[in-house]
């Protein structure tokens, strides 16, 4: 004999009251998220996973996070566990653009779907992805460029530029540097001497830096860093070459985390160009749509803006990382 509905509840709310089933059967399912995130590499990371962490437990979704250490083989272990646990939803930020098809055709054929999460991926079936939230690398690269272009328009002579490039194959390696160039080639006094990764860190950011500055010295007019964490490394290297960073070389970098504010307040960085990490908030909201039917742009970017060193010190103080 069948039950309707009404029935069915009303038994199990019963033996919930008997105490033959957990009270849980009849709260709602949480809704699970299966994060894999880049690593730890800057403060800008640390700040994503925090926004991603908070973000979830106020939306009251379960968070499944993993750290890949930058490594891709990492995230994409990662990913498969959380298609053998048959989460809601993925979301990922992959470390590189490209190999990912497998293990995105993975999730799809368990019919789990995935966003992309600041960083996008290289592939010719974009319906293995649902959208892709976080900014326009390639337009951070021309904002660095043009506020370079505009500082520099009464100097007469070439302009050197040493390039810290983020990590090989990185989607925000690629397009700052291509939005960079895009903006500076159309002067020929612009000149990039040496472009190299940093993949990042201070750490590598410091090391890079003492390598140019043993090859080029003084030739050196400008450095361009693809975020504030190597640029911070950098100004290191440059005040132990003996010279004065924002001064002897103009620094420009990526990111606008604290510390590049507090670089800037020191009068050690020039210009940082923002990239939200607080993509937290979107994402969670995201991911109750996709689980609620609804359907998403493919691609949603992050207003963001430019601070140069005048600015940092008003700045500063409402910065939320």
């Amino acid at each position: 004999m069948s039950m309707n509905r009404r029935t069915l509840t009303a038994s199990l709310a019963a033996a919930t009251l008997a105490g033959l089933l957990p009270a849980t059967v009849l709260a709602q399912k949480k809704l699970v998220l299966g994060f894999a995130q880049v690593g730890a590499e800057s403060e800008w990371r640390t700040a994503n996973t925090e926004s991603i962490k908070s973000a979830a437990k106020d939306a009251g979704i379960d968070l499944k996070f993993s750290d890949a250490q930058q490594k891709q083989e990492n995230q994409i272990k990662a990913i498969r566990s959380y298609i053998a646990q048959k989460v809601d939803v993925i979301a990922f930020s992959p470390v590189v653009e490209s190999g990912w098809e497998t293990v995105l055709r993975e999730a799809k054929a368990a019919k789990i779907p995935v966003v992309l999460t600041d960083r996008a991926v290289n592939t010719k079936d974009d319906t293995l992805y649902v959208t892709f939230m976080g900014s326009d690398f390639v337009e951070e690269g021309r904002k660095a460029g043009r506020w370079l272009v505009d500082k520099m328009k009464d100097q007469k002579g070439d302009v050197n530029i040493v390039e810290l490039q983020g990590t090989v194959g990185s989607a925000p390696a690629i397009d700052r540097k291509k939005g960079f160039e895009e903006i500076v080639k159309a002067d020929p006094k612009f000149k990039i001497i040496r472009s190299q990764t940093g993949d990042f860190t201070r750490a590598k950011g410091k090391e890079v830096m003492e390598a140019f500055l043993k090859a080029e010295g003084k030739k050196i007019n400008v450095l361009f860093a693809h975020n504030d964490d190597m640029a911070i490394g950098a100004i290191q290297a440059i005040e132990e070459a003996g010279l004065k960073p924002a001064k002897d070389i103009t620094i420009i970098s990526i990111d606008g985390v604290k510390g590049a504010f507090e670089a800037m307040i020191a009068g050690k960085l020039n210009v940082s160009v923002e990239c939200s990490p607080l993509l937290g908030p979107q994402l969670m909201s995201a991911v109750k749509d996709i689980k609620a039917g609804k359907s998403l742009p493919k691609r949603i970017v992050t207003v963001e803006g430019i601070f140069p060193m005048e600015v940092a010190a008003k700045e500063l103080p409402s910065r939320k990382y």
